[in-house]
């Protein structure tokens, strides 16, 4: 009988919504001053920097589309310089987005892009564990890790393609070349950890046949993300070389308390608008923390006793999942139950179609930012 209720509010919810999302009169009195915009702030010089997902499927469609011919420019400019845009060939061939659509103006057209029609579209998808009327934080960071996930894998494709020579499906070392923001500044953190060195790629050969397919080409751009255990042991390993100023192989407490912990501490704070404790304050759960990684009581830490924090030294994608998650429920949870009902999804649409956790631009800059802080 409960199943039957439940089955029954969200068709009438659902029902009922819909026909007030067609009403001529939707969101007339917010339009004027807010205006969807497609992010352009995806960096091909330093593709490792995170970037938020978008929160709608159809959105980041119509990003990727965008991305796509921005890579595709500069694959072809870097493959084959002697070509410009007037002479590259098959250009005729492969038609823009904005030749049959700008997209933007598309995504704020009510007629065509309904963000009330979306967000009941999209709400049964995310609500389905369980199906009950309402999104929780961990239905919403499932849904947000599934979307990056579809967005990292891609991009992890289209890299595979410029750097497999012979088209053969896997990448070797000797095929593989460090991207020119690594080539172009040895002092960068990439260099310097040996993200691209023959190491990273051998952790990175799950199978160890010396080729990476496109799973293991994926772990090898995001290794936060994998599950190998040999690429895990590679961070840690990664971690005390960077870390040891006094190059004795292993992480003392000066050198772990300077750095490593700072970034558990931020990895576990939940209020990250909280004030900042003093370097006193501070010492004491380093320690703790320090004393309980240290295993084998010799006072300092191996890259094998660094395994159990490498997750928070490294976060992945769940862990930005979940904070966009967080924020969204906090900004729309208008009743502050913890969940998200349609009807306060419906009442806060911008929160879906703008949240970032970006505090640098201006705020009439609504590309993809929180407009109410």
């Amino acid at each position: 009988m409960g199943k039957v209720s439940v089955i029954v509010y969200i068709t009438v919810a659902l029902l009922v919504l819909f026909l007030i999302s067609h009403s001529p009169k939707k969101h007339s009195g917010h339009n004027r001053h807010r205006r969807l915009k497609l992010r352009s702030s995806f960096s091909f010089s330093n593709p490792t920097r995170h970037e938020p997902v978008p929160f709608d499927p159809l959105v980041a469609d119509i990003e990727r589309r965008r991305e796509d011919r921005q890579w595709e420019k500069q694959y072809l400019e870097h493959t084959h310089p002697e070509f410009t845009d007037d002479h590259a060939p098959a250009h005729e061939s492969q038609p823009e987005w904005e030749d049959f659509m700008n997209a933007e103006d598309y995504l704020n057209d009510e007629e065509k892009f309904n963000v009330t029609s979306r967000l009941v579209l999209l709400f049964p998808k995310i609500d389905v564990d369980p199906a009950d009327g309402f999104v929780t934080e961990n239905e919403l960071t499932e849904w947000n890790l599934d979307q990056a996930a579809k967005e990292v894998l891609h991009r992890s494709m289209r890299e595979m393609e410029t750097h497999d020579k012979n088209h053969d499906g896997f990448v070797s070392f000797a095929e593989y070349e460090p991207p020119s923001w690594v080539k172009n500044d040895n002092n960068s953190f990439g260099y310097n950890m040996g993200w691209w060195k023959e190491e990273h790629f051998n952790a990175s050969d799950a199978d160890g046949d010396g080729l990476l397919n496109i799973t293991e080409f994926n772990d090898f751009l995001h290794p936060a993300d994998s599950k190998n255990p040999k690429l895990l042991n590679w961070l840690c390993k990664e971690e005390v070389r960077e870390r040891d100023t006094d190059r004795d192989g292993k992480v003392n407490f000066e050198e772990f308390f300077h750095g490593l912990f700072d970034l558990v501490r931020n990895y576990d704070e939940e209020d990250h608008n909280s004030s900042h404790p003093s370097h006193d304050s501070l010492e004491s759960p380093a320690k703790r923390l320090f004393s309980q990684l240290d295993k084998d009581g010799d006072r300092l830490l191996s890259d094998e006793e660094l395994l159990p924090i490498i997750g928070k030294i490294h976060p992945s994608e769940r862990y930005y999942a979940k904070q966009q998650a967080d924020y969204i429920i906090t900004q729309a949870d208008s009743d502050k139950d913890g969940r998200l009902s349609l009807i306060e999804m419906i009442e806060n649409p911008y929160v879906f179609y703008s949240a970032i956790f970006s505090e640098d631009e201006d705020e009439d800059d609504y590309e993809y930012h929180d407009e109410f802080r």
